[in-house]
């Protein structure tokens, strides 16, 4: 912290226009955060807002809101859960008029890679998706179907002529059918056992997979949710050989362990599971030696009764768009030592590069002025009415945090302050820059 500059920040028009000492105090508006420190305006990679189709779950007026009240100012939303799913150009538009009009930060959108809409990527990439995201395994969602190999590997083709990378949930589709098939034959439906029927091996075969078809394609590949420091070291040895490959993890693998879905139950529940703290272990290691690139919170929320059914047929998903930051805060910053600029590589720059999000992810002068204020010296308790999310529902709920957000700042204008929403415009869509 004592290598931390102290300097003034002057915006103008929406953009960072200076930044240095004492800058005169000239603004129609002057912010003292003395004692504060200022992080880029979290981008959050990777999330669904289920907009349109299923707002009931989340849509993007509440997601957005808690997102800001993390810290956030950007968002990709994934091209599911809304429905239909944003495979081709007509519902990229439904889908951005819908988040134009309810959204509260920035947003940008995924396009989906499955059977049948390869033909399909390009105008979706004319309307300006960051990429195309596929599925190795079930989704769970039928109109979005798993892409098979050749699905895959000519998505791959036709992304890399596009210049976009493909986001892979990497799991091996045939290992997790065959072994939850044999749960269900033995009449085995316990937390545990559905643990087992997703292992770290399902994981590894499937980015192994997947870097194997990028390589060939000589594609931008991204993996989403690496849930296990085996998996990201698999993905690095694919980069180490070429592979242009990045590599996300969530902050629910940083925080929880498959001891918490014993203690948790459905809340708990993702897919990737969670690991043991072995594997929690070789994660945070991996975290720390510069491996990760992203940190995205995959908030996938559902309402609670998708939640409160038996373990097996409930939704798998995690509620945390509102924590990314408390987490890499209080478990990176103050207990793994991760450095602040890390943070902010994790969370901001990293993913306005890989995705070439122009004017994002930075504090520099020419910049949007999109801004988080942070008190590393507060603590706080997750409360359930702390959430702006739609169902106040998280398996983050009841846990203690030390460093709270208490401004976040889109393009100029503060949207969350000292616990309340205050924004008023909306926000807009981001694309990336030409190549």
């Amino acid at each position: 912290m004592s290598g931390m500059p102290r300097v003034d920040i002057a915006i103008e028009d929406g953009k960072i226009q200076h930044i240095g000492p004492e800058l005169p105090g000239s603004g129609a508006d002057e912010i003292d955060a003395r004692g504060l420190h200022v992080f880029p305006g979290l981008i959050d990679a990777h999330l669904h807002f289920n907009e349109p189709g299923r707002t009931e779950w989340e849509g993007a007026e509440t997601g957005s809101r808690a997102l800001a009240a993390g810290g956030g100012t950007l968002y990709f939303d994934m091209p599911l859960n809304s429905t239909p799913c944003t495979v081709n150009a007509r519902e990229f538009d439904r889908k951005c008029a819908a988040l134009a009009a309810a959204s509260l930060t920035d947003f940008a959108l995924w396009g989906g890679l499955v059977p049948g809409n390869v033909g399909e990527l390009a105008e979706l990439a004319a309307r300006g998706v960051v990429g195309f995201k596929a599925f190795l395994c079930d989704s769970g969602l039928p109109e979005f179907p798993r892409a098979d190999d050749l699905t895959l590997f000519e998505g791959l083709h036709e992304a890399a002529r596009l210049g976009l990378p493909v986001a892979v949930h990497a799991e091996s589709h045939e290992l997790i059918q065959a072994l939850s098939r044999r749960m269900a034959e033995q009449g085995r439906s316990s937390v545990q056992d559905f643990l087992e029927s997703r292992p770290v091996l399902a994981e590894l075969e499937a980015i192994q997979r997947a870097t194997l078809l990028a390589a060939e394609a000589g594609a931008k590949l991204h993996i989403v949710h690496v849930s296990s420091g085996r998996g990201v070291a698999l993905a690095a040895e694919a980069r180490a050989r070429g592979v242009d490959v990045s590599i996300e993890t969530c902050p629910h693998y940083l925080f929880f362990t498959e001891d918490d879905v014993e203690r948790l139950g459905a809340i708990a529940k993702c897919a990737p599971p969670l690991r043991d703290a072995h594997e929690q272990d070789a994660l945070w290691e991996a975290l720390l030696q510069g491996a990760v690139d992203i940190v995205a919170s995959d908030h996938s929320p559902a309402p609670p009764e998708m939640k409160s059914a038996d373990f097996i047929r409930a939704w798998g998903g995690i509620a945390g768009v509102q924590s990314t930051l408390a987490v890499l805060l209080d478990r990176g910053y103050r207990g793994h030592a991760l450095p602040l600029e890390r943070i902010a590589s994790l969370t901001a720059s990293e993913p306005a590069r890989r995705f070439r999000i122009a004017g994002k992810g930075s504090l520099s002068p020419g910049a949007d002025a999109d801004l988080a204020l942070v008190d590393l010296s507060r603590s706080f308790k997750l409360n359930p009415e702390d959430l702006k999310q739609r169902h106040h529902s998280s398996p983050y709920v009841g846990s203690c945090f030390q460093g709270a957000v208490v401004r976040t700042i889109r393009r100029g204008e503060s949207v969350f302050v000292a616990g309340k929403i205050v924004g008023r415009s909306r926000g807009t869509l981001v694309r990336p820059a030409c190549t």
